[in-house]
């Protein structure tokens, strides 16, 4: 009977343990989709500058984009941190790159418009309710 009794303690202190850990570690949990959110922050960023630098005349619309993308699926955290950080990426790839538009460069924003709406199209049909 004693044995029962401890047993049940314990368990009833392990359950308690890890009910208080679980809520940090679940933050961190990764969403299904997240690897095609991270490569859209990334497009994203690299169209606010590609568009600015070929005229589009959009001003922050891009950053505008991924605001809304933040606020909507990473509103805090280390996931919002990994999802800036990939909008940056792209932004940087492009701007150590290119000082003018070219040929090239808008051939990057056609390729990159099909591409995020691709995702996003993808995302939405295979995840939302």
């Amino acid at each position: 009977m004693k044995i029962r009794a401890i047993i049940i303690v314990m368990l009833i202190v392990g359950w308690g343990a890890g009910a208080a850990t679980a809520p940090a570690t679940a933050a961190e949990v990764t969403a299904p989709f997240d690897a095609g959110l991270a490569r859209l922050s990334e497009i994203l960023g690299s169209l606010h500058y590609l568009r600015g630098l070929c005229g589009a005349n959009e001003g922050a619309k891009w950053r505008a984009e991924m605001q809304a993308l933040l606020d909507a699926e990473a509103p805090s955290g280390q996931r919002r941190a990994q999802f800036i950080a990939h909008f940056n990426r792209g932004y940087r790839a492009y701007l150590q790159t290119y000082r003018t538009c070219t040929p090239a460069a808008d051939l990057v924003i056609r390729r990159y418009l099909e591409e995020g709406s691709k995702i996003a199209r993808e995302v939405t049909a295979r995840y939302s309710n």
